[in-house]
C-alpha cells in the first residue's frame, strides 16, 4: 500500500491509499478518483515529502552498544576515583584551595562544587576536573 496526497482541478487537496503507484494510475486515467469536496475527477499526485518508517537498524544497535559501554566506563571510573581519592563532600572547593595553597598536605580528592565554585578555582589556576560520572545503580 502507498499512500499519495493529491489535487483536484480545485486546488483541494486529499490523501487516498492505493495498492501501487500503477494503481493509482489506473484509476486517475479511467477518472476513478475523485475530490472528497467537490468530486471533481481532475486528479493529480500533489508534491509531498516522503513518509520513511526507521526501522532500528545496525545504526541504531551500534549507538546502544557504544552508550552502554560508555556508561559501563563512567561506572569504572567512578569506582576508581571512590576506592583510591578522599571524599570531601560540599567542601569540594574549599578543600582544593588548601591543597593548591599548601595549607594542608597534597592529596587526592574529590567531591561536589557548585558552578561557581568551579568558575573562581579555574581562575585561581587550582587544577580539577569536573567528571560526568552517572549516579550509582547498586540500590
Amino acid at each position: 500500500m502507498i499512500l499519495f496526497e493529491l489535487k483536484c482541478g480545485h486546488g483541494h487537496l486529499f490523501e487516498a491509499w492505493f495498492n501501487s503507484g500503477e494503481g493509482y494510475e489506473t484509476q486517475a486515467a479511467a477518472g476513478a478518483i475523485s475530490c472528497p469536496l467537490c468530486g471533481d475527477t481532475d486528479v493529480t499526485k500533489a508534491i509531498m515529502a516522503p513518509r520513511i518508517r526507521r526501522s532500528a537498524g545496525a545504526a541504531d544497535e551500534k549507538l546502544k552498544k557504544l552508550l552502554v559501554q560508555g556508561h559501563e566506563k563512567l561506572a569504572a571510573v567512578r569506582r576508581y576515583v571512590e576506592a583510591n581519592c578522599d571524599y570531601v563532600g560540599n567542601k569540594f572547593a574549599e578543600e582544593a584551595r588548601r591543597i593548591h595553597y599548601g595549607e594542608v598536605p597534597a592529596r587526592d580528592i574529590y567531591g561536589e562544587a557548585s558552578s561557581e565554585d568551579a568558575a573562581a578555582m579555574s581562575e585561581e589556576g587550582i587544577g580539577f576536573l569536573r567528571l560526568p560520572v552517572p549516579s550509582r545503580t547498586d540500590s
